[in-house]
């Protein structure tokens, strides 16, 4: 989170500094309108952080329905879980992976065992 803001905060201040080169008047004739730049960015890159951990939270809630709704599907339709994403998804690991989930049905197998990797936990 603080890299958002101390980079929205320079930001600003990059602003600051660009406004009065192409004015061209003198860098530091005010230098009390620095820290107000700095301000409006670094509230800026919060605000971004905040937006961004919204969109993460949604795409979270979002995949755990749609894996949810494909596990009930399978259980639904008495087979394996055969569609949990793409192959390259299934190696895949972080957050816009799909977990990675094993169910195995079978004489060998008494009542069906779940097992999860690290990426579904």
């Amino acid at each position: 989170m603080v890299n958002k803001i101390l980079f929205w905060s320079g930001f600003g201040l990059t602003v600051r500094f660009w406004q009065l080169g192409i004015e061209m008047r003198p860098f530091f004739s005010q230098p009390w309108a620095y820290p107000i730049y700095g301000c409006i960015g670094a509230s800026f890159g919060y605000w971004m952080q905040g937006v961004e951990g919204s969109q993460m939270r949604y795409l979270r809630e979002t995949r755990d329905r749609l894996v949810e709704k494909r596990r009930r599907r399978a259980e639904r339709e008495g087979g394996n879980i055969g569609n949990v994403g793409t192959e390259y998804q299934k190696e895949q690991e972080g957050l816009f992976a799909s977990p990675k989930v094993l169910v195995e049905r079978g004489e060998h197998v008494p009542n069906g065992t779940v097992e999860r990797t690290q990426a579904a936990q």
